[in-house]
């Protein structure tokens, strides 16, 4: 008997040591080391001392001015590697010339981007502005860091290599997930969170376009952020911070340099007032194409076809219409410098006699395609924006509505002049936001003298659009999944 009790209680007396021996390890594999848990001390004394020293709105306009230099920093670089990536694609060859690298080219940028998202990011950064607004009014505010440096990877494959749309979208979204990652670091309550959320998107388009007044009025005007004295307050600090920031670092100049812009001749303000109204009637086409555009590639559902089909598209536009690649600054700044001439140097109709009708038909033909080609960028799989097409496409049917008046020798205009504020009646048109045009196309061209010329053409083409749609251009989208990509 006690020769089984010494065996029976052996095994007891092992398992129990087993056991114990084994119990802190699986504590220790479940619970901080003592370096972590000592950063984890400092960090809730951190949050402590700033809840005890530091109220919550003086805490958010400092977090803004954080906000304002980063996504200022990151505006510059989203430049920088755009311009790169063209460069580098393009090296040896001139757009336009039909050289048919550039029908390949936006082939491969818009497979790239939508294969990085698809695969290596595995989440959908396109159409941010609109993922922000529906974000915003579901109230959420926690965004992935993936947006941040998505966004910049993804738009810099698709615009570097002829994406005909805007960095802008990207660089808002990528500003609004840094705006959103300092909020979750200092565990701000959701309200403060979505004033940081709307300062880094606000804080990104002041940086991409060197605004600030455009950058906070697209936060409160397109964004709808309530307008609380400390979000008005942390927005426009934001903005103005990443605009100086970018301007700086980009050897203080602006991407629209326009030399001598002159005064702007009152005395033709009727004929804004025309264009206003053909800049609304244009802002309706612009969206119709794009939308058709848009719901001819959702019923896509192979990526490969969709990718295929969209960049095709955009490379057989910049075949015609080299002008096209790209955001396109390069060719609105030398119609505002008052060389459209330069238009017709390339493509399809280059080898035609120069004429101001020549001219004009090539603006028609840009026209034409503009929403149709911005649309395939952003919804056949690459990474951008929808601000720059609006640019583009307002600065060109500005050109042709006075040059086409010019040649007809119905009155005299100066062509710069009303290429400049056609750009503020096509953005408020077809983003359906007024104000951030008006400002946005003057300040980034450094001309606030044609503040007046522009709002009478924003307001009335604004007008135009909303007697026939209700809605908002980003609210009339539908939200695209990453497996739709």
């Amino acid at each position: 008997m006690t020769h089984q009790q010494t065996n029976t209680t052996t095994p007891s007396t092992t398992s129990a040591s087993t056991t114990t021996a084994s119990a802190p390890a699986s504590l220790t594999a479940n619970q901080p080391t003592p370096n972590s848990y000592k950063r984890l001390k400092r960090y809730a004394k951190i949050l402590a001392w700033r809840q005890l020293h530091i109220t919550d709105s003086g805490f958010v306009l400092l977090l803004s001015v954080v906000v304002g230099l980063l996504s200022g920093i990151a505006a510059w670089l989203l430049k920088l590697m755009i311009s790169t990536i063209a460069k580098i694609a393009s090296e040896g060859h001139t757009p336009g010339e039909w050289n048919w690298i550039y029908l390949i080219l936006p082939v491969i940028g818009i497979t790239l981007a939508g294969l990085f998202c698809r695969y290596l990011l595995k989440a959908n950064v396109s159409n941010g502005v609109k993922k922000m607004v529906d974000d915003l009014n579901n109230k959420q505010y926690q965004l992935s860091p993936k947006t941040i440096y998505g966004s910049l990877i993804a738009s810099s494959l698709t615009l570097g290599m002829g994406g005909t749309a805007g960095s802008e979208g990207p660089i808002a979204y990528a500003g609004a997930g840094i705006g959103s990652g300092l909020g979750r670091i200092f565990r701000l309550s959701p309200q403060l969170m979505a004033i940081l959320v709307g300062c880094g998107a606000g804080a990104g388009i002041a940086g991409i376009f060197k605004a600030p007044v455009g950058g906070a009025l697209f936060t409160l005007e397109v964004l709808r952020v309530e307008l609380s004295t400390i979000a008005v307050i942390g927005v426009f600090l934001a903005t103005l911070v990443a605009a100086l920031t970018a301007y700086a670092l980009s050897g203080c100049t602006l991407d629209i340099n326009v030399v001598s812009p002159g005064a702007f001749d009152n005395h033709t303000l009727l004929w804004a007032v025309a264009l206003g109204i053909v800049c609304g009637l244009y802002s309706l086409y612009y969206t119709k194409s794009g939308g058709m555009t848009r719901h001819l590639l959702d019923r896509m559902s192979s990526p490969w076809l969709k990718y295929l089909t969209s960049g095709l598209a955009i490379g057989v536009m910049i075949l015609l219409f080299p002008s096209l690649y790209g955001e396109g600054y390069g060719a609105i700044t030398k119609v505002i410098n008052g060389n459209s001439d330069t238009l017709a140097s390339a493509g399809a109709l280059s080898h035609l006699e120069l004429t101001p009708w020549l001219i004009v038909a090539i603006c028609g033909g840009m026209l034409l395609f503009k929403g149709i080609g911005s649309s395939a960028t952003n919804n056949g799989g690459g990474v951008a924006g929808d601000f720059a097409p609006t640019l583009f496409a307002g600065c060109m049917l500005g050109l042709m509505f006075a040059l086409a008046l010019n040649t007809l020798h119905v009155t005299d205009l100066n062509t710069a002049h009303y290429a400049l504020i056609g750009m503020a009646g096509a953005m408020a048109g077809i983003i359906r936001a007024p104000l951030m045009a008006m400002f946005l196309t003057t300040e980034m061209v450094g001309g606030f003298e044609f503040l007046l010329p522009a709002a009478v053409v924003a307001l009335i083409s604004y007008c135009i659009v909303m007697i026939f749609k209700r809605d908002t251009f980003y609210h009339s989208q539908p939200y695209i999944s990453p497996q739709q990509l």
